[in-house]
């Protein structure tokens, strides 16, 4: 009876290795899929503080001389849209990769 079982669970566990070595092959596909959506993540954290320190920077001058508001709002938003455009290629890369 014991050789019957000793048989069965050696049986089992070679039935049940190829299962666990394709389990961890996947779980290595997968971690690698997550990695890119968090870097994709951190690009978007990134491009919002950037935007955001643009904002504050192009206030402040405004309000300092009212006079080149006009020429201070354009030269912000054309660096928002630099920061917004190489976000947009980083999460483009993220996902893809």
């Amino acid at each position: 009876m014991k050789s019957l079982l000793s048989k069965f669970v050696a049986a089992a566990a070679v039935a049940a290795l190829p299962a666990v070595a394709s389990a961890q092959e996947a779980a290595g596909a997968t971690q690698g899929k997550g990695l890119a959506v968090l870097g994709g993540g951190i690009a978007i954290l990134g491009a919002g503080i950037g935007i955001g320190l643009i904002g504050k920077a192009a206030a402040e001058s405004m309000a300092r001389q009212p006079e080149v508001a006009g020429k201070i709002q354009t030269a912000a938003i054309i660096l928002a849209v630099f920061i917004e455009g190489a976000t947009l290629f980083a999460v483009a890369a993220g996902f893809l990769a």
